[in-house]
């Protein structure tokens, strides 16, 4: 399936899936740096999986302030990962903006399941329709936590 380029404009704002216009170097030092899921993740590991992913960024005059990707068949199944707003960017809605975008997007439509991980963003995703997973006894994983880390 073909990813079509979607841009929605909010104020000053760009979000789009361009992946022209992407900085992967913003991108990731803020992972590597910033976050606590992937600190330490090498930059071709970032590269590598935004060229699988379905990206997002969020812009504001040309800098690149926010980034999500989702991992997806586009047809049964959606993975939401690597979401951010840069910190002096935050509390003004734009991760909400993001999620509810990303769930707009015509290649995401129709799907089954969305999953995501956060640690400390319930109450954001709880807004865009997310809900904790209802039977966790279900699921299962392999979690390497410090993959990142020699």
């Amino acid at each position: 399936m073909e990813k079509q380029i979607f841009e929605a404009h909010k104020g000053d704002y760009l979000l789009s899936t361009d992946t022209a216009k992407l900085d992967l170097k913003a991108v990731h030092r803020y992972l590597s740096t910033e976050s606590y899921w992937s600190k330490g993740i090498h930059y071709e590991t970032v590269q590598q999986a935004s060229e699988n992913s379905l990206c997002f960024a969020i812009y504001h005059h040309d800098q690149q302030i926010g980034y999500a990707r989702v991992i997806s068949d586009f047809t049964t199944i959606a993975y939401l990962a690597d979401v951010f707003i840069l910190p002096a960017y935050q509390g003004q809605g734009l991760a909400k903006w993001l999620t509810q975008s990303i769930r707009a997007h015509p290649n995401l439509q129709g799907l089954r399941r969305w999953i995501l991980l956060t640690r400390d963003a319930h109450r954001l995703y709880e807004q865009s329709g997310w809900s904790r997973i209802a039977q966790p006894e279900l699921w299962m994983e392999i979690h390497q936590k410090d993959i990142y880390h020699p």
